[in-house]
């Protein structure tokens, strides 16, 4: 199963980047042979202004088509790490072929996107920065398959 995560605004040099970047090489290496991945970020900008609903356009573009989509968004469910393991893993064993991430602006997603959604994903009750959500989530993503690996990365 392919890993999109699709996000507004760009993700400049930096730490945050290194961090995703890491997190990437990490998540595909161990993910392949339990088929997952690759895992791949798109980003996309509103450069008209026209808001969530232009934002939530860009992003349905960006998603491949048939994708199941992934909202997050601070109302979805909260996972504990091994749940959100065990989700990818139904999901990878319902043969879904593309699963996509969705990340919105400082607004957050639409609420047409969010509906549209199969799942709401949290990452807390907290709001985070979309730079900041994407960096949580790669981890999480790596963390997950190597929960499903048997890896000592996660020691709960």
């Amino acid at each position: 199963m392919r890993l999109h995560v699709c996000a507004v605004g760009r993700l400049r040099a930096g730490p945050e980047r290194s961090l995703v970047e890491d997190y990437t090489t990490r998540f595909n290496r161990t993910g392949r042979p339990l088929g997952l991945g690759p895992l791949a970020f798109t980003e996309v900008e509103d450069r008209k202004g026209g808001g969530m609903a232009a934002e939530a356009a860009l992003l349905t573009r960006a998603a491949p088509r048939g994708a199941l989509l992934c909202a997050l968004d601070e109302r979805g469910k909260a996972l504990t790490s091994p749940q959100f393991a065990r989700q990818l893993a139904r999901w990878r064993d319902e043969s879904r072929q593309d699963l996509a991430f969705l990340i919105g602006g400082a607004d957050g997603l639409s609420p047409d996107l969010r509906e549209r959604a199969a799942f709401r994903l949290s990452l807390g009750p907290m709001v985070w920065p979309h730079m900041l959500a994407r960096v949580m989530l790669a981890e999480q993503l790596y963390r997950a398959a190597s929960i499903l690996a048997g890896s000592p990365y996660h020691r709960a």
